[in-house]
């Protein structure tokens, strides 16, 4: 934050002084407070054992900070909550649908705005409308509903990331950009197999890197030369344009609302979770400019998640998002949503902890295999520590590698990702720094403790997106941690 302070007019010599403050401060104000559940160690290594130590499968009220994810999670305002109690609930024909409608189509500049009650369901209606077997889906890099929704529309999902995108130490600053040679080699082979092209921006797998505008001009050209269209996974959009205004060049004077507006103008159309950059805590659009894809996705929003004009929404829910989607391009959020990320990180690098960098724009990410080189990728180290750091702090974390992305040989022995993290997702507007602090504390005694963890293996999954519901049990018998322990 920067404040202005000047000097009396009646000093002889006037000055102008910028106070350039340390500290990150919240842009907000909190009047409403949530209690935090506080636990000891013994019961939560109970709640561990009794949920198969799958951390998705702990009831919230275990958990004393709760990172698993940013999606659904954050605080709305008090604009948000006005519209809320304003929300029209008519069937058809709702004023909040086409409020909503309106702040979408000044965004994305699309002529059809179809409403999902959230990410998913609008993944699934899109590849389900135009994806059959015999098809490939290429992108930087799928998240796992993504991937899973293109798998079960009977296509093939790729990921075209760029190296650096799998390499943790590198500190490209764009790292979700996509490999534009394998992209042009790929649409030169199969581009009748290639229905569309997604770019997610920022890349949640790769550790939330966002992509270049550069990248996303390029990728657009090799759609229009191979008559491809290009879509957008957009859930953190805003967080995307930031960084494309803090670190690309020739984009600094640029507003992040014009940027935004030129990464969706790029797309022939989108696909969003608003649970993310919406600032909310359910729904999802698809907006897109092709007729015969709209009039079909429609007819799938009709018999699975409601009429057009609410799409499995209520209008209260629908009037907040309208809210949040302008909310989320005020600069000053955003210097505060990203510089509280770079807290964390930059205190954590400091004390030699393993991280994927530079930071993304909603969560820190750290290196599991480098954290706890001891423990092979196939013995599953993200999720070694992830469950350690509930056990010593109540911190839920996600871990993002082989248990999300891997999978189990004939052999039953895992097939490691690329990586395996531990993603650190801070929600929007919840924690303050204090919170944060105690997260940089835990995350140091765990690692100043390392060498006693050991790996755990997967002992019963389902057949999709097992990381939700899957039971794990450790592999050895591990030395126990306890704050203040030797």
């Amino acid at each position: 934050m920067i404040q202005i302070i000047e000097a009396p007019q009646s000093q002889v010599h006037r000055r102008d002084m910028a106070f350039h403050a340390r500290t990150i401060i919240e842009p907000f104000k909190v009047r409403c407070v949530e209690p935090l559940p506080m636990t000891s160690r013994e019961h939560r290594e109970a709640k561990l054992r009794e949920a198969r130590h799958n951390l998705f499968a702990l009831r919230a009220e275990d958990v004393t900070i709760d990172l698993m994810t940013d999606s659904g999670t954050g605080a709305m305002s008090q604009a948000q909550w006005s519209a809320l109690m304003s929300g029209d609930e008519s069937y058809a024909g709702s004023r909040s649908f086409f409020e909503f409608e309106s702040v979408v189509r000044e965004l994305t500049g699309k002529r059809h705005v179809i409403p999902t009650h959230q990410g998913r369901a609008a993944e699934r209606i899109l590849f389900g409308a135009i994806g059959r077997p015999g098809l490939v889906v290429p992108a930087n890099a799928h998240f796992d509903t993504t991937r899973a929704n293109v798998t079960a529309s009977g296509c093939e999902a790729l990921d075209l990331v760029i190296a650096e995108g799998n390499d943790p130490r590198s500190l490209h600053p764009f790292k979700g950009d996509v490999d534009l040679a394998r992209l042009d080699a790929l649409l030169c082979e199969r581009g009748a197999s290639v229905p569309l092209v997604l770019v997610t921006v920022t890349n949640n797998t790769g550790g939330g890197q966002p992509v270049s505008m550069g990248n996303l001009r390029a990728v657009r050209e090799l759609c229009t030369r191979h008559a491809v269209p290009l879509f957008l996974d957009c859930a953190r959009f805003a967080e995307n344009a930031y960084f494309i205004k803090t670190r690309e060049p020739g984009f600094s004077d640029r507003s992040v609302e014009s940027i935004a507006q030129e990464m969706f103008r790029l797309a022939h159309g989108a696909l969003m979770s608003a649970k993310k950059d919406g600032l909310v805590n359910i729904g999802g659009f698809l907006a897109l400019d092709d007729d015969a894809w709209a009039r079909s996705c429609r007819s799938a929003l009709i018999l699975t998640e409601g009429f057009p004009t609410y799409g499995g929404l209520a209008g209260r829910d629908l009037a907040a998002l309208a809210v949040g989607l302008r909310e989320v391009l005020d600069e000053r959020y955003l210097d505060y949503r990203v510089a509280s990320v770079r807290y964390l990180h930059d205190h954590l690098a400091r004390l030699g902890v393993p991280l994927l960098s530079p930071p993304g724009g909603h969560a820190v990410y750290l290196d599991g295999r480098a954290f706890l080189p001891h423990v092979a990728p196939r013995d599953l180290p993200g999720q070694a520590l992830s469950i350690a750091l509930y056990r010593e702090a109540g911190i839920r974390a996600v871990e993002i590698g082989t248990v999300m992305f891997g999978r189990t040989g004939e052999d039953g022995r895992q097939i490691p990702s690329p990586m395996d993290l531990v993603r650190l997702a801070l929600p929007r507007r919840v924690y303050t720094q204090s919170h944060v602090d105690y997260v940089i504390e835990a995350v140091g005694y765990v690692f100043e403790r390392r060498a006693a963890l050991g790996g755990y293996r997967i002992v019963d999954e389902p057949p999709t997106l097992r990381h939700f519901d899957c039971g794990f049990e450790p592999i050895a018998d591990e030395r126990g941690m306890r704050p203040g322990g030797k």
